[in-house]
């Protein structure tokens, strides 16, 4: 069971972040205020797991201005899309493993 834990991802490992992740697999962009309120986080919580998930090279970035303010979106990035699949492979197996083990 442990080689199926090492195959988890850590930077979806956290529920928000991984959150953020589903969020940005149906939509092709989201900006901060939208996810920040589908997700009921504040700012700095956010913020926080939105660098983490950056930092990971899972999402990309831009910055413009809409009628003069500032609006930041966020993007799954083909490396981001790819690790969740695996994170969720690697959750399915775990699950399976569990049920192989309960069951008779």
């Amino acid at each position: 069971m442990k080689h199926l834990l090492d195959k988890l991802d850590k930077a979806l490992d956290n529920r928000i972040r991984l959150a953020i992740a589903a969020l940005l697999t149906t939509d092709d962009k989201l900006d901060f205020t939208t996810l920040r309120d589908a997700l009921e986080l504040t700012d700095g919580n956010l913020s926080s797991h939105l660098s983490a998930l950056e930092k990971a090279g899972y999402l990309s970035v831009s910055k413009r201005f809409q009628a003069r303010k500032p609006l930041t979106e966020y993007k799954l990035t083909k490396a981001g899309r790819l690790a969740l699949a695996r994170h969720l492979a690697a959750l399915e197996q775990l699950i399976q493993a569990q049920h192989n083990l309960t069951s008779p």
